[in-house]
Order: structure tokens, then sequence, then C-alpha cells
């Protein structure tokens, strides 16, 4: 996951954590994380990344909405990635 933008790795979390999401529905969550506004421009070009690295599968909902699905890749690179963390972080009680 490394190979991401933060902006990337959140969409990959967002999406983890829904069923099948609209881009429109995941832009909606974020938004409620980053407390802002998330255009078209940036949103889709992002997604597109997650698809083409295999990350995250693109299907028709309809004619012009497409859901977004985590793969089998995108669940074991968050895995990887919150291990990774994990190690990084010392936390003393």
């Amino acid at each position: 996951m490394h190979d991401l933008s933060g902006f990337q790795r959140d969409l990959l979390y967002v999406i983890s954590g829904m069923d099948r999401p609209s881009g429109q529905e995941a832009k909606e969550r974020l938004e409620e994380y980053i407390d802002g506004d998330i255009n078209h421009g940036r949103l889709y070009p992002n997604l597109d990344t997650l698809v083409t690295k295999e990350y995250v599968e693109k299907g028709p909902i309809d004619r012009r909405t497409n859901y977004y699905a985590i793969t089998e890749r995108g669940e074991n690179q968050i895995r990887e990635r919150r291990e990774w963390e994990k190690a990084q972080i010392s936390v003393e009680s």
C-alpha cells in the first residue's frame, strides 16, 4: 500500500467498510471524515487508480452508476498496513 497516496488509502478504507458503495456513497462517507467537499475530478481518478492496482473492483449498478468493492488483494494490503503501523507505534500505558 506504500504506492498509494493518503487520499487513496482513505478511499480504500472507506470502501472496505461498506457493502459495494457507489462512488458517490464512498465520497459522502469520506467527506464525513475529512470534513470537506471532494470534487469528481479528484474522486474518480483516484478510484480508477485503486481499480487499476486491483485493490478494488468496479462494476455496474445501472447505466450511470458503478459500485466499488474491496478485493482480496485490497484486504491483504490493509492487513499488512495495519501490522506495519502497529510495529511503528510504541504506546506506553
